[in-house]
């Protein structure tokens, strides 16, 4: 009786876990969609729900030499009433406890933004924190990958320093 009760509980866990995991993979797209689709709506109520009211915008200025930042209420309040026209991809997104990120396209006739977003899970609700953006030819292509893990060079890997909690790290 034990085991069949050890069992059972197991199987709700896990089936807990992956409803969690399910809830956040939907979470995450939903937040995004919604800044997507706040732009090319032109709707500030969803451009309000997909950012955190601290979230700031960030670009290389290349005239000025320097990072260039925007506050997401400037950026919210600037949408085109009619949207912006643009077609929109979300190209992929990673997550790991609270924190996430995105990396979508929003390409107009002449030239695409391509977006890195950064997501925290705040309140239970996932939140864009920052938007790290370059405006780029339309032909101009992702590169790069997600999850695959960097190797360690052999001459740091002796010494393992362990970060505190909470620490920034």
């Amino acid at each position: 009786m034990k085991i069949k009760t050890t069992l059972i509980t197991l199987l709700a866990c896990l089936c807990f876990s992956t409803l969690a995991l399910a809830q956040d993979d939907d979470a995450i797209k939903s937040t995004v969609n919604a800044y997507l689709d706040g732009i090319t709506k032109g709707d500030t109520a969803l451009l309000g729900k997909a950012f955190h009211p601290t979230a700031i915008l960030r670009t290389f200025n290349a005239s000025t030499g320097k990072i260039q930042d925007f506050p997401v209420k400037n950026f919210i309040r600037n949408t085109p009433a009619g949207g912006a026209k643009a077609t929109t991809k979300l190209v992929g997104y990673s997550y790991a406890g609270v924190s996430a990120t995105a990396t979508v396209e929003l390409e107009f006739q002449d030239f695409k933004y391509i977006d890195l977003l950064s997501l925290l899970k705040v309140n239970d609700e996932w939140k864009i924190v920052c938007r790290v953006f370059s405006r780029v030819d339309n032909d101009v292509q992702i590169k790069g990958s997600a999850g695959v893990a960097a190797k360690t060079p052999a001459s740091t890997s002796k010494k393992v320093v362990k970060p505190k909690k909470d620490d920034g790290w």
